[in-house]
């Protein structure tokens, strides 16, 4: 049987096996294990209830909502532009001097996290520093500078409770006051980032091609300097080009109230908090999101009325997009249009493809005018070179013709547009792309916010409280605890890394200390606090350790850097944050 089998064609059989592929991600692992432990009964209601209302002074929405409300306030200053403007500060301040800017952006990102916390710093500076380097012609990697800024964000994050959901969570198990927090960690916070700079300036990055002594910065021509900065949370059409990168740097787009607007609300509500934090007999006692959420509705509201009242200015910009990324959706279809219409007429004729910009500078144009004479294709060049702010009269009409077109009413315009798409069926999914697109135009500073709040870490984190209450009514945490004490004693306190290890390393300590407290043998305040306050730097400086996985923040660095074509692989992470981690860590 198996002599008759013919194998020849074997390239050309098809499987009888189907290979599905599940990705597991970071996000997704610890749902599946909850749930895994639902189905087979070894977690239940009260293991879901207290790993989600929380229990032992560790309430997880009191946290997420606190979390998710001051960030929704930090990435609207960002979506501001203040960030990128302020880094632009520094860059013109640190001039061509490669080193001192070095230093400047160093000191920047470092106070900037310690204020409003690592996720927007890691956010605008990541994409900042990737411009920066893309634009300058001898910083032949980016490897150093986007090393410094991960590194300072995870060590800027330990100053203040509010910087890092870590934080929180160990000050809420212990009962830490907020500025007793702030005043136990800031000196060796300070130490470390005094000996960390000399150590990636000096060894660990001591290249000309990574930290050049002189930075040769492309230039742009002075009349797109003069031009009006647009704003990048409204969708345009101008791409990832190199042109827009060094508008993006040296021309950045700021929103000055806003930017004013949302620093006060910052301001107020870290101090309400501080304040509040204080006065209170141990610890918060008062939920702090019952400060951070009024804040955040209040700047919400800001954000959606600011977007309305400017929404003609904002639809102009994102319609002008519109018209063009549809003129290049239609362009293989019109350009195979008229090369057949000229071969049938004339098979001599050969028309040359047409570039995406002069077929939006005769979007007006009628068939017959379409020609393949030398005059023409000179109009259409002169048409294409006048084509701006500054056009002529015959192309002002032309766009005023094309704006006059669009629908007062935008959602009957976007229903019309969907309509108006060729071979392609209404769907949910269209649907909901114009929704989107409506957003982003109407109110471009929400969306841009909402677009870019953690909202995976609220799964993650849930998941994880779930697991670890698991391991303590199940009787594992006293286990964990019993070893701790013997590790304590051995080698003194240790610290871990991520808010999983952060919840795990909380409830094991309250657990040691219910063991000293039932044998009465009590643990030496100086063991005590040095275990907390080891832990709570270990799981800010960790956050930069050997795998993107450990911390959330790590997540949206290696995203960002993916986004911006920067090549960052694991063992990159690996190789450079081992000597950096090992230098600074306490």
């Amino acid at each position: 049987m198996a002599g008759e089998l013919d194998t020849s064609q074997i390239k050309d059989w098809r499987s009888i096996v189907t290979l599905i592929v599940f990705v597991i991600t970071n996000i997704i692992a610890p749902l599946i294990a909850d749930l895994f432990l639902l189905a087979i009964l070894a977690i239940g209601r009260q293991e879901v209830h207290d790993g989600t209302i929380g229990v032992d002074n560790i309430h997880p929405i009191d946290i997420m909502v606190f979390f998710l409300t001051l960030a929704y306030i930090a990435i609207s200053i960002d979506a501001s532009g203040l960030i990128r403007y302020l880094a632009f500060r520094v860059l013109k301040a640190g001039g061509h001097h490669g080193r001192r800017l070095y230093f400047y952006l160093y000191t920047f990102f470092f106070v900037l996290t310690g204020c409003i916390g690592n996720d927007p710093v890691i956010l605008s500076g990541t994409a900042f520093l990737a411009y920066m380097t893309r634009v300058s012609s001898n910083i032949g990697r980016p490897r150093a500078w986007i090393y410094m800024q991960f590194a300072t964000a995870n060590i800027g994050s330990a100053i203040l409770v509010s910087s890092n959901p870590t934080n929180l969570v160990l000050a809420g198990a212990f009962g830490i006051k907020f500025i007793h927090y702030t005043a136990n960690v800031i000196v060796p916070v300070l130490i470390t980032a005094i000996v960390l700079f000399p150590f990636l300036l000096w060894i660990r990055f001591n290249d000309e091609a990574l930290i050049p002594r002189q930075i040769k910065m492309h230039e742009l021509p002075d009349e797109v300097l003069d031009e009006d900065p647009i704003n990048p949370n409204i969708p345009d059409s101008r791409g990832d080009t190199h042109e827009r990168q060094l508008q993006e740097i040296l021309n950045p787009f700021l929103d000055k109230v806003g930017a004013v607007f949302g620093s006060v609300i910052m301001a107020a509500t870290l101090i309400t908090i501080l304040a509040i934090n204080a006065a209170s007999q141990r610890g918060s006692e008062t939920p702090v999101f019952y400060v951070t959420l009024p804040a955040a509705f209040v700047m919400l509201c800001w954000d959606v009325g600011y977007g309305w009242w400017f929404r003609d200015k904002t639809r102009t910009i994102a319609r002008r997009a519109r018209l063009i990324d549809r003129a290049k959706q239609e362009e293989p279809r019109k350009v195979n249009a008229e090369h057949a219409a000229i071969e049938k007429a004339d098979g001599r004729f050969d028309l040359a493809p047409m570039s995406p910009t002069t077929n939006v500078a005769s979007l007006s144009a009628t068939p017959d005018e379409v020609t393949n004479t030398p005059n023409a294709k000179a109009q259409v060049h002169d048409e294409v070179q006048t084509a701006g702010p500054e056009s002529t009269p015959s192309e002002s009409q032309r766009q005023a013709h094309l704006s006059d077109r669009e629908s007062d009413d935008d959602r009957a315009e976007h229903g019309k547009r969907l309509l108006e798409r060729d071979h392609e069926k209404i769907s949910l999914q269209l649907l909901l792309e114009d929704a989107a697109w409506w957003l982003r135009e109407t109110f471009p500073t929400v969306a841009a916010v909402l677009n870019h709040l953690p909202w995976k870490l609220v799964p993650f984190a849930f998941c994880m409280f779930v697991l670890v209450q698991a391991l303590v009514t199940k009787g594992w945490v006293p286990v964990f605890a019993h070893g701790w004490d013997h590790w304590i004693e051995a080698t003194g306190v240790f610290a871990g890394t991520n808010i999983g290890t952060t919840i795990l390393l909380s409830r094991v300590v309250q657990e040691w200390v219910s063991i000293h407290r039932s044998s009465g043998i009590a643990i030496p305040q100086r063991t005590f606090w040095a275990t907390v306050y080891s832990m709570a730097i270990g799981v800010n400086y960790g956050a930069f350790s050997t795998a993107f996985s450990a911390s959330l923040a790590g997540l949206l660095w290696r995203d960002i850097l993916q986004r911006k074509e920067i090549p960052n692989e694991d063992r990159d992470v690996t190789r450079y944050a081992t000597l950096t981690l090992s230098e600074y860590q306490p």
